[in-house]
């Protein structure tokens, strides 16, 4: 059924003429006429009855109104699904506990009004990610090529903010009493970090980052969840790991966990995002305004090569 053909007998049956549903649809009357005549063939009825005042509905016409006001309005629903700007925006996110997903609630938060849909793409390739954003399944991604020469040309990466890290450790562990660590202050201890997926952004950055700093990442054994890791952690007096310092994870008061900052310098995981090179949905704009007014790292952080630049949405 030709919904533009609904669209004008609604039109029509609600203003009464031809020509003034015409004029509201910006057709000609012919169009609206053609198009009405058409509809009444298709469903073998007739719907209007002409008078010299303009149309009145038949009894047929009657009883399908409600019903054909029903399809012109799921489908402006559908299109408004999918049309940037007038769609919600919808936004990959590592996962629910991320600093990616922490920062987007804290706009929310100050932005209740935005329609926001937050989505976990559960892909650990980000190659996988770009597709997502270049199919248009996503706005954008919160995530990282490290060879941005690979991107596709519909595709930009841009900096959204960076993520300093801090040490988790037990109560138990030698470095649980520091109020403060050096990278150097790691050396030799064993930082679990379970589960490193190959070809992920995260690979990349815990090789660049054992490279710098001559650091001993330990990524044996299939991930559990982080239950389990932290689980570990409190019971254990020489295992470590690292987490985003806006990451958020919960224990049970009994595991005493220490979160303990990094610092001289701060290790900062870039987060990027992904988005289409043309027309990306506006909502990013303020998005990206957001992370740009979180509070800066150290002039002194360390960031893997592949950090993007600073630049904004439309530079």
């Amino acid at each position: 059924m030709d919904t533009e053909a609904v669209r004008s007998f609604v039109r029509a049956a609600e203003v009464g003429q031809l020509q003034h549903a015409a004029d509201e649809l910006g057709v000609t009357q012919q169009a609206v006429s053609k198009r009405i005549a058409a509809l009444e063939r298709a469903l073998d009825v007739r719907l209007f009855r002409r008078t010299p005042r303009g149309v009145e509905l038949t009894l047929d016409g009657q009883a399908f109104l409600p019903h054909a006001r029903g399809i012109v309005a799921g489908a402006d629903r559908a299109v408004a699904a999918i049309r940037p700007g007038s769609r919600t925006l919808r936004i990959d996110v590592l996962g629910l506990r991320s600093a990616q997903a922490v920062v987007l609630h804290d706009y929310w938060r100050s932005h209740p009004e935005i329609d926001l849909d937050v989505v976990t793409l559960r892909v650990n390739d980000p190659r996988e990610a770009v597709a997502a954003v270049r199919a248009g399944d996503v706005d954008a991604s919160f995530r990282s090529v490290t060879d941005p020469a690979t991107l596709p040309r519909e595709v930009r990466m841009v900096h959204a903010f960076d993520s300093a890290l801090e040490l988790l450790v037990g109560p138990r562990h030698p470095l649980a009493a520091a109020r403060t660590l050096t990278p150097a202050h790691l050396r030799g201890h064993r930082i679990w970090v379970p589960g490193i997926a190959p070809r992920s952004e995260w690979a990349d950055f815990y090789d660049q980052l054992t490279t710098a700093f001559d650091l001993r990442i330990d990524a044996a054994g299939p991930h559990f969840g982080d239950e389990v890791l932290l689980d570990v952690l409190a019971e254990s007096t020489d295992v470590a790991t690292l987490v985003g310092a806006r990451d958020r994870y919960l224990w049970p008061t009994g595991h005493d966990l220490r979160r303990i900052p990094i610092a001289r310098p701060t290790l900062a995981y870039p987060i990027s995002l992904l988005l289409r090179r043309a027309n990306p949905h506006p909502g990013l704009r303020a998005v990206l305004d957001h992370c740009a007014g979180l509070t800066p790292l150290p002039a002194t952080t360390w960031h893997p090569s592949w950090a993007p630049p600073h630049e904004p949405i439309d530079g």
